[in-house]
């Protein structure tokens, strides 16, 4: 497997990945990735912003999965992880952790703090975020636009 920058090519790929991941955990709602309106053009999305980012999973030679990195305040030089998600083919075989280290190695470079919105349902994402260092918050960050989240998550770089 490899990791790369996306591509404008892989956006359709990686919106359908995101998509039947949200509907196979009924999460297919108002207030996730689901309903983002960039997520038809990440690849537009995230080189249109600064210290920004968006990594794909490829495995012989198919798009299975991404990760982002995208800024989420300026002010205390915070970042977000976004959209990790893998087609169920790739699932449970580390594609995940490939992916994170990516997305974390990038963000330590250009920020001081990288934050994440979840689901406490997903168990197995919120173990993976825990592995690498994040931890729970009380409540979202002020700036939050994923409403239907209820785990929230911060990581210290510095």
């Amino acid at each position: 497997m490899i990791v790369r920058e996306i591509e404008q090519q892989d956006n359709e790929i990686v919106a359908s990945i995101i998509r039947h991941s949200l509907e196979s955990v009924g999460l297919n709602i108002k207030g996730t990735a689901y309903f983002d309106p960039y997520l038809d053009k990440l690849s537009k999305y995230y080189s249109s912003l600064e210290s920004a980012a968006y990594w794909v999973a490829v495995l012989d030679g198919e798009v299975v999965g991404g990760v982002g990195i995208a800024p989420f305040s300026k002010e205390n030089s915070t970042c977000e992880l976004q959209k990790l998600y893998l087609s169920p083919k790739a699932q449970g075989k580390g594609y995940s952790k490939l992916l994170m280290e990516t997305a974390l190695d990038f963000a330590a470079k250009h920020y001081d703090n990288c934050y994440l919105e979840t689901r406490q349902q997903l168990k197995a994402a919120c173990a993976l975020y825990e592995k690498f260092g994040f931890e729970l918050l009380s409540k979202p960050l002020a700036g939050s636009e994923h409403s239907a989240m209820d785990a929230w998550y911060i990581k210290k770089f510095r």
